[in-house]
């Protein structure tokens, strides 16, 4: 599936019209009706705005699924995690979770 193609899908998933994503993204109604009929192709930062409007990722945006580059060390330890039974999850999730919570606490009173 081509981006443009998969722009329509998303916009459609979101029930938004064009203009509705033009104001999300800041770009203008006119180059988001050429996006999504092929006419032109949105240029990196273009696409990650309207990626970052749809909560998804910029390879999910290009048709390409969800396959992120993560740092391999990240990758392990996340294979590694699926093999823990669901208690043991549940335990070092809601760790992560509290040191995610608390990064992003001190972030938001740093600015």
């Amino acid at each position: 599936m081509n981006i443009s193609k998969q722009i329509i899908e998303y916009r459609k998933k979101n029930n938004w019209s064009q203009a509705d994503l033009a104001n999300k993204t800041g770009i203008s109604q006119v180059m988001v009706g050429k996006y999504e009929r092929g006419d032109a192709v949105p240029s990196i930062e273009v696409a990650k705005k309207i990626a970052d409007v749809f909560q998804i990722s910029l390879d999910a945006l290009l048709g390409e699924g969800q396959n992120v580059n993560f740092d391999k060390k990240i990758m392990d330890r996340i294979i590694d995690l699926q093999k823990l039974d669901d208690n043991t999850q549940s335990i070092l999730f809601n760790l992560i979770d509290t040191y995610i919570q608390n990064f992003k606490t001190k972030q938001a009173f740093a600015k």
